[in-house]
C-alpha cells in the first residue's frame, strides 16, 4: 500500500500524496464530474464559496471489483452526498462540507507543485468516532490510490478489496496512537 495518513488531532486525518503535475491537471480530476467520477464520485460542484457540492459514489465504477463486502451492501446501488464549498482558490485550495451517515464534517484540498509533481493534502475533520475514522481514512486512501492510477495510466486497483485492507490499517493505527 502507497503512504498512510496521520491522526494530526482527534477527529482529523492528513494525507500527503505527490502526484504527477502539472496543477491544473489535479483541480481538474478535484473539481470536473467526468473526471472526479473515475477516482472519487460525480456529481455537480459549484466552484464559489457557498456553492453545493453534490457527490454522487458509484463505487462499482470505479474498479473491476464490482460487489461489496456485505457491510457496505446499502452503497451497491450508489450513495449521493450534498456538500456546501467553505473555500475555493482555484487552482491551490477547496474545502467543504461532508457528510457521513447524518455526521457532519468538513474535507480541505490543498495542492502545491513540486516541480513536474502537485503535493496533494487532504485533511478531514470527523467526528470523534472511531468507526467513521476508520473507514473514512481508508476510503481516502483508497481513492487517492485510484487517482494516482488513472494519472499514471494504470488498471485502477480493486476498490472494496483495497479500502477493507486499507482501513484494517488505520483502524490498528488508531488503537496504537
Amino acid at each position: 500500500m502507497s503512504e498512510f495518513g496521520t491522526f494530526t488531532k482527534p477527529g482529523t486525518v492528513r494525507l500527503e500524496r505527490l502526484l504527477p503535475g502539472p496543477i491544473e491537471r489535479i483541480w481538474a480530476y478535484l473539481t470536473e464530474p467526468d473526471k472526479r467520477a473515475v477516482w472519487l464520485a460525480g456529481g455537480p460542484m459549484e466552484l464559489r464559496v457557498g456553492g453545493r457540492v453534490e457527490l454522487q459514489f458509484h463505487h462499482a465504477d470505479l474498479s473491476a471489483e464490482k460487489t461489496p463486502p456485505p457491510r457496505y451492501r446499502g452503497c451497491e446501488g450508489g450513495v449521493s452526498m450534498i456538500g456546501e464549498v467553505t473555500r475555493c482558490e482555484p487552482p491551490r485550495l477547496l474545502a467543504y462540507t461532508w457528510n457521513n451517515d447524518g455526521k457532519a464534517s468538513e474535507v480541505t484540498f490543498e495542492l502545491a507543485p513540486q516541480g513536474s509533481k502537485v503535493l496533494l493534502v487532504i485533511t478531514h475533520r470527523l467526528p470523534p468516532d472511531m468507526g467513521l475514522i476508520t473507514s473514512v481514512s481508508g476510503g481516502w486512501h483508497t481513492h487517492v490510490d485510484l487517482l494516482m492510477d488513472h494519472l499514471e495510466g494504470r488498471e485502477p486497483r480493486p476498490f472494496w478489496t483495497s479500502h477493507a485492507e486499507a482501513a484494517a490499517e488505520y483502524a490498528r493505527r488508531l488503537a496504537g496512537s
